[in-house]
């Protein structure tokens, strides 16, 4: 057992990173429960599954329109002090939100445009977060610190749907907002405990457009990571989508209430924790078998939900979705930076930024007018019958030898 646990969080040794992983996972709890109360405030003031998926799209088109240029700054200055900036930037978004609310007079507008400025600090944050993983562990341990890291991620999601749950019902969606204000305390003060040498600091040698074209050459030119990303970007606007339909499965399909929404977003969280928990313990020799396998168990998991009219038996398809979906995410990151080069390794973190979220507002706004036209359950059917065909064309391109060689990455350019 001593053993287990010892392998399994191995790059919590390191204390930086023992810092960063308490909290993020404090932090992030706090974030589900926006998450939630958010979902449910908008749904609950228009009870429009569209306006559902537009709020999902305003929250995540800036790493659209910004996450490639976050990845270059993540590459050139000190990531330590990008991800405080960008840290304080989101508690303070917390708060305004949580006045609004508690003053009686938001207005969907003003959700929209707080929305709007978490995505920009987002599109900053996520690249430098994910780079900073090196800094903090070195890359013997990365597999397993992305992997412990991707644990918070998803224990988060499985404590902060039931907390807003609750909380929703008994103080309303205002409080839920000012406790996730102060929940960025924990990942603010860990950051400043942090012994960090400074780096990536000076003037550039070259135009943003042009470290911005030699990370695109890169990606594009690797096959592993080109159909990997792809395989994601499919991932992401018919897959990740699904959760902003979760009102609707609740207080429709279901017939319950916030509660029902907090319990089914936790089976899906609880079913994450697992999938990254496993990963991290038993890590894998092949990740794009592993992205194949659990791809086809989120799309058969999809067109299980779909057919669901009872909370217990969803609860429990989603388990699995959430165990197939975040072990896909986990492998998918742990697989990109292990053959990408560190001077890179911003951009291409901003490259599964932008594919990740930058491409899920379309999907949200894909799946909140489909399930408006045509219903939430043939709308995830879908979704889970085209991750299946996705999974199969990627596994078709996925030729790769038992365990990742350098021969993977393209030898650097003749001078």
């Amino acid at each position: 057992m001593k053993s287990l646990l010892l392998t399994t969080f191995k790059s919590l040794r390191h204390r930086n990173f023992r810092l960063f992983f308490l909290g993020q996972l404090v932090s992030l709890t706090g974030t589900w429960v926006q998450n939630i109360a958010q979902s449910w405030l908008v749904y609950r003031l228009t009870d429009s599954p569209l306006l559902l998926g537009l709020t999902g799209f305003v929250g995540q088109i800036p790493v659209f329109l910004f996450g490639l240029f976050g990845g270059v700054v993540a590459d050139h200055y000190n990531r330590h002090r990008i991800i405080l900036i960008t840290q304080t930037l989101s508690m303070v978004q917390a708060f305004l939100l949580a006045a609004l609310v508690l003053s009686g007079q938001v207005q969907i507008w003003e959700i929209f445009s707080l929305a709007f400025f978490l995505g920009s600090v987002s599109a900053f944050d996520l690249p430098a977060r994910q780079s900073f993983f090196i800094e903090m562990v070195g890359k013997e341990d990365l597999p397993n610190a992305i992997a412990l890291n991707s644990s918070a991620v998803n224990g988060a999601r499985l404590m902060g749907p039931v907390i807003a749950g609750l909380l929703v019902g008994l103080a309303g969606e205002g409080v839920c907002f000012f406790i996730n204000g102060l929940s960025f305390l924990a990942v603010i003060g860990g950051l400043f405990s942090m012994k960090i040498s400074s780096s990536r600091q000076g003037a550039m040698t070259i135009s943003i457009f042009e470290y911005l074209k030699e990370g695109i050459l890169y990606g594009v030119k690797t096959p592993v990571i080109k159909r990997t990303l792809l395989l994601l970007s499919l991932l992401s606007l018919v897959g990740l989508p699904y959760s902003v339909l979760m009102p609707v499965f609740s207080k429709t399909i279901l017939k319950g209430g916030p509660g029902t929404f907090g319990f089914l977003l936790g089976g899906a969280g609880l079913g994450a924790l697992l999938g990254t928990l496993t990963l991290a313990r038993i890590g894998s020799k092949d990740f794009e078998k592993t992205i194949f396998r659990v791809a086809i168990g989120t799309g058969i998991s999809f067109i299980m939900f779909s057919f669901s009219k009872i909370i217990l038996i969803s609860f429990f398809i989603l388990v699995a979705t959430g165990f197939c979906m975040m072990s896909q995410l986990a492998a998918t990151n742990t697989l990109l930076q292990t053959v990408v080069p560190d001077r890179l390794r911003g951009r291409l973190m901003s490259f599964y930024g932008f594919v990740l979220l930058g491409i899920a507002p379309f999907g949200s706004l894909l799946e909140g007018f489909f399930a408006d036209k045509f219903g939430a359950p043939l709308t995830v059917g879908m979704s889970g019958a085209l991750i299946i065909g996705g999974a199969f064309l990627y596994f078709r391109r996925a030729v790769l030898p038992p365990a990742l060689k350098p021969a993977l990455v393209p030898p650097p350019e003749t001078p």
